[in-house]
């Protein structure tokens, strides 16, 4: 039996993926924006016609799937997605999981760590999410999101990851990862298989963040994905500019690692509580943090350099079809 990938709108086949982008938000609101409502109101209108207006123009560029992997806390609303891709014909792969302890709403797991129950309960969270659905609306995750600190994989952030292994074995889910400020690539990768996690279904996200060809290799070499997926971001976060990462994908594309790797941007179509305010001085380094930027900016960039469109079909087609078909479980 062939694999089944969860969309918001059903399960579909690998072959149906089509043309990806493995890391975009759709809505995203670092947690607290729960509490600015005052001034920074949920619109619900809004944010799907933002969302559709993100849809329309990456289909413009032949995209077929968006992978959104905003973390529970982070304002994940499947029902919006669902509505954004009714309304445009964009598939969208929603996520569970929870972010980075620097980041995340740590206390709610962390209060039931204390008590000793947090492990088994985020556990069930996970098997009950992905196969039963997200709330009351019977949608259910294509991936678990898991995010890591700077510099290290702290005991919060570990509950979450063997938790997500042990998903993983029994229903054959994807896992989606964040890597904070260029570190940690190849000890996540570690960790999870270590785990008993699969590589082949593993993703190793922001690894852009990281312009030292040799952390990457390490992090390849476990046999895992990685995504460049901050094309656009620059200047903040502790990401590098896109030249840079320009750089280090050729390096690795030319030592022959482009079945592993997939694109994208970790852009934001409509920010949850009231939007940021960007410095000035920041302002023209993030002007193209956008999700048709790496087809406008940075494709161009890389053929003139000598990539080939068989070697982006990889990274955008047959790359990601290999990351959610790879048959994971093993309980």
């Amino acid at each position: 039996m062939v694999k089944q990938i969860e969309t918001v709108t059903g399960a579909i086949s690998p072959d149906q993926l089509g043309k990806t982008l493995i890391h975009e938000h759709f809505i995203f609101g670092y947690p607290g924006f729960q509490g600015d409502i005052t001034l920074g109101p949920f619109n619900r209108e809004k944010a799907v016609a933002a969302g559709v207006a993100t849809a329309e123009k990456v289909m413009g560029h032949g995209i077929k799937t968006v992978v959104d992997p905003t973390p529970n806390e982070c304002g994940r609303d499947p029902g919006v997605l669902k509505e954004i891709s009714e309304q445009s014909g964009l598939q969208i792969i929603c996520a569970t999981g929870f972010y980075y302890e620097g980041e995340g709403a740590t206390p709610y797991f962390k209060f039931r760590a204390a008590l000793g129950s947090a492990e088994r309960e985020i556990e069930e969270m996970f098997l009950t999410e992905i196969t039963a659905g997200i709330g009351t609306t019977r949608i259910k995750p294509g991936i678990i999101k898991l995010a890591s600190s700077k510099d290290e994989i702290t005991d919060y952030e570990k509950m979450f990851f063997k938790a997500a292994a042990k998903a993983q074995q029994e229903t054959g889910i994807t896992l989606l990862t964040h890597t904070q400020e260029g570190t940690m690539g190849p000890e996540q990768a570690q960790f999870l298989l270590g785990l008993g996690a699969d590589p082949a279904g593993i993703v190793i996200g922001h690894m852009c963040g990281n312009t030292d060809s040799s952390y990457h290799k390490r992090t390849l070499e476990t046999g895992v994905n990685i995504a460049f997926d901050r094309f656009g971001l620059q200047g903040m976060v502790g990401a590098p500019i896109d030249q840079q990462r320009i750089e280090t994908l050729l390096e690795l594309l030319n030592e022959g690692f482009e079945d592993q790797i997939m694109l994208s941007h970790d852009s934001i179509s409509m920010w949850l509580g009231r939007p940021p305010v960007i410095p000035p001085a920041v302002e023209a380094a993030v002007a193209n943090w956008h999700p048709t930027h790496l087809f406008e900016n940075i494709l161009p960039a890389l053929k003139s350099a000598g990539v080939t469109e068989a070697q982006l079909d990889k990274m955008f087609l047959e790359n990601p079809k290999k990351l959610f078909a790879a048959e994971t479980i093993t309980a």
